[in-house]
């Protein structure tokens, strides 16, 4: 494809077979996103806004017509659109022709004490004005949030209003009411309000398709072949399906999901720069993104202090709610959480002495900062959620599925689409009008779900594959490896989603094994593994060489984390040099601390030793690269210990413990975390002291279970080193 401009300033194009296709069945609903691509350039407006108009001037494959209706829509755009920077010039010509239309964002809210709604626009800067009852009764969505318009608006000057000449009857002198208008209807305290304003709506017209005949576009899915109707619907919303592989073109489809299914809870976290909310912000006028994922209980779901009928939330009047950083989610009220737990269940809540029903899904976006595999080895791929929801396994076992953003390639020039598609809006509203209807059922028709699926389980996968099947194969007609591809996707969502409840919350989700039988064959059981789930272990369980430790403690950046300690001695006079360790000062005297007592204790460790007539050289491997670590000195201790002997420490041994210059022992914290980050290291075994027996009781059953304590006398590292080293 050409994308040189001819002389009217359009991009020379050639049809590919799909092109051909979309100009065939849905004529008046197209648009070339080179267009798209083309015209917004410099307009912060969102795609469907902008595709509306070039559905209204530019939907044909004629480009004589095209020339002309992207001359018109660059007209609109210099002239109504509204920016910021060019408001003062608006609101002159408002003023000057006494009306004019404009394109913005209006919200609204109501005043209670004036018994009116006062409006406000996105770019225009007027002061607050009167937003006429009949368009916030026919748009609900202009009181959360806000809705794009096309609006004309008027300028009434107190001399445009005309004499009314029956007002005598009424004891009102016509110059008297002139002058009334003239200085404006002010409150007893002198002050001007909204309905002063000489800013009027006219007309006002919601940005978005007046009637989508859904009968009539999903009649259609029979005159494309699957693959073709998944690169029309990534087209649609701006993605070029040929840059991927067929797992990634799935990814973008899930990311809709929440839009065509009721009540939907998705969890997508992954690395900057892959489009996370572009769906939410470009594709559907029915979603609202929560940026920085900040809000308050009233907001989302329900204010008391509004009157009845208008005291629901976002998530009475939005498809869908996406929160889009979710390490920055904050509720006030404390409550919040328990609110969103209940509504993430089952679409209902209660505020006061109230409860409310709603259908809007959930969408909780956010960024990972690390690798895949080394979270998975020292925490959980919830991890990137606030404290506050980080240990509540009950919420996050209302997430149906987890799409795994890591798998998702980052946004380069060869994924924007450049062909014919159908306007985003279509796509939108298709989206919109499909929320009404259930596909859970085509599972049953040929497969069945194991028994490790419990309730939850169940609802995830099946919403999960009814919003794909709804998407995919609007009109039904499924085979059934259509449904297989399906379930299999689905269930892998919700296994992911199981997989962190149990590293979180240990045997209480220990059954996550979920998988499926055939009906024609149901002996045979397939399981549905997720891909990042590997038996790679950072300890393995085998013997290492002598002078190689793994100790565990908290790095200086304050996350728990495993490092391997590679000792070796070397003939010399007892000289220590470190590699590996950074520059922190406290994490270099507490290596030096485990030497100087290594100096002193090493000989009642066994006879003969000749701790002297060596030097001693250590590696700090940081191997989930979270920073050194000033916690790991026991774990040295034994491994200058294991060097000197020349004897391994035993096979699958992870170490904590802070061994001060002193010589004393500090007593293991927090060591829930500690065993934690142990087991998803791979280690079988981990050294304690007696101590610490006590603190095992709070501790999960699976995780001691998994790893097995070794244990010490307290206090005496010589005792400690002597059971590492098996003597």
């Amino acid at each position: 494809m050409d994308s040189n401009l001819d002389a009217c300033g359009v991009p020379a194009y050639e049809k590919d077979d799909l092109d051909r296709k979309i100009i065939e069945h849905f004529p008046g609903k197209i648009v070339r996103k080179d267009l798209t691509s083309l015209m917004k350039r410099g307009a912060g407006i969102p795609t469907y806004v902008l595709e509306y108009l070039l559905g209204m001037y530019c939907a044909t494959d004629d480009e004589a017509a095209i020339a002309d209706g992207m001359a018109r829509i660059r007209k609109i755009l210099a002239e109504n659109y509204v920016r910021p920077e060019e408001s003062e010039k608006i609101k002159s010509r408002i003023r000057e022709l006494g009306q004019y239309t404009v394109i913005d964002k209006v919200g609204a809210r109501l005043d209670e004490y004036r018994d009116l709604y006062v409006a406000q626009f996105t770019n225009l800067n007027i002061e607050p004005f009167v937003m006429p009852d009949e368009y916030v009764r026919q748009h609900t969505k202009i009181l959360t949030g806000g809705i794009w318009c096309i609006m004309r608006i008027q300028y009434l000057r107190p001399e445009d209003i005309a004499e009314d000449p029956l007002a005598d009857i009424f004891g009102d002198d016509p110059a008297e009411q002139r002058g009334r208008a003239r200085k404006g209807r002010t409150s007893g305290k002198g002050k001007r309000g909204p309905e002063d304003s000489p800013f009027k709506i006219a007309s006002l017209t919601p940005i978005q398709m007046p009637s989508l005949d859904l009968s009539e576009l999903v009649s259609h899915r029979e005159d494309f072949t699957t693959d073709e109707w998944i690169a029309l619907l990534l087209r649609s919303a701006g993605y070029e399906p040929s840059a991927l592989t067929p797992r990634e073109r799935l990814h973008f489809l899930t990311r809709m999901v929440p839009l065509v299914e009721l009540n939907y809870n998705l969890c997508e976290l992954g690395p900057r720069g892959t489009g996370k909310s572009h769906i939410y912000t470009e594709v559907s006028p029915y979603s609202y993104l929560l940026s920085g994922g900040q809000t308050t209980t009233a907001k989302l779901f329900a204010n008391n202090a509004a009157r009845a009928g208008q005291r629901i939330g976002l998530v009475g009047h939005w498809d869908c709610i996406a929160f889009d950083e979710v390490a920055g989610m904050n509720f006030r009220d404390q409550n919040a959480i328990q609110i969103m737990k209940g509504y993430m269940a089952n679409g209902t809540f209660g505020r006061g002495t109230e409860s409310f029903n709603a259908e809007a899904s959930m969408v909780f976006e956010g960024n990972i900062n690390d690798s895949v595999s080394n979270m998975l080895k020292t925490t959980h791929l919830f991890d990137p959620f606030p404290p506050e929801f980080n240990n509540d396994s009950a919420f996050f076992d209302r997430i149906h599925c987890y799409l795994p953003g890591w798998e998702v390639p980052k946004m380069r020039s060869d994924l924007i689409c450049e062909r014919y598609s159908l306007i985003t809006d279509c796509l939108g509203e298709f989206l919109h009008a499909m929320r009404r209807r259930d596909f859970t059922h085509h599972i049953d028709r040929y497969f069945r779900l194991n028994s490790d699926f419990n309730r939850r389980d169940e609802i995830g996968v099946r919403k999960t594959f009814s919003g794909l099947a709804k998407l995919i194969f609007p009109d039904g007609k499924m085979s059934r490896e259509d449904v297989r591809m399906l379930l299999e996707y689905a269930i892998e969502g919700r296994r992911r989603v199981k997989e962190q409840l149990k590293t979180m919350a240990g045997i209480e989700f220990i059954d996550v094994k979920l998988g499926y039988t055939d009906m024609e064959n149901p002996v045979e059981m397939h399981l549905v593994s997720v891909l990042e789930q590997t038996d790679d272990s950072l300890i393995p369980d085998t013997t290492p060489q002598a002078g190689h430790v793994f100790g565990v403690g908290r790095s200086v950046a304050d996350e728990m984390a495993v490092y391997k300690l590679e000792n070796k001695a070397v003939n010399g006079n007892a000289a220590f040099r470190m590699e590996g360790a950074g520059s922190n000062r406290e994490v270099r005297d507490a290596l030096n601390a485990a030497f100087e007592q290594f100096k002193n204790c090493a000989p009642r460790l066994a006879a003969g030793m000749h701790v002297t007539s060596k030097d001693y050289l250590l590696f700090c491997n940081d191997l989930q690269a979270k920073g050194p670590s000033a916690e790991i000195s026991l774990a040295e201790f034994i491994g200058l210990c294991s060097a000197a002997s020349g004897r391994p420490v035993i096979a699958g041994l992870v170490i904590p413990g802070i061994l001060r210059l002193s010589g004393s022992l500090e007593p293991v914290g927090n060591l829930a975390d500690v065993l934690r980050v142990a087991k998803n290291a791979g280690a079988k075994r981990i050294l304690l002291p007696m101590s610490s027996i006590a603190d095992l009781q709070n501790v999960a059953p699976e995780l001691i279970g998994a790893v097995s304590p070794e244990f010490y006398e307290t206090g005496d590292a010589v005792a400690a080193a002597r059971r590492a080293l098996g003597l």
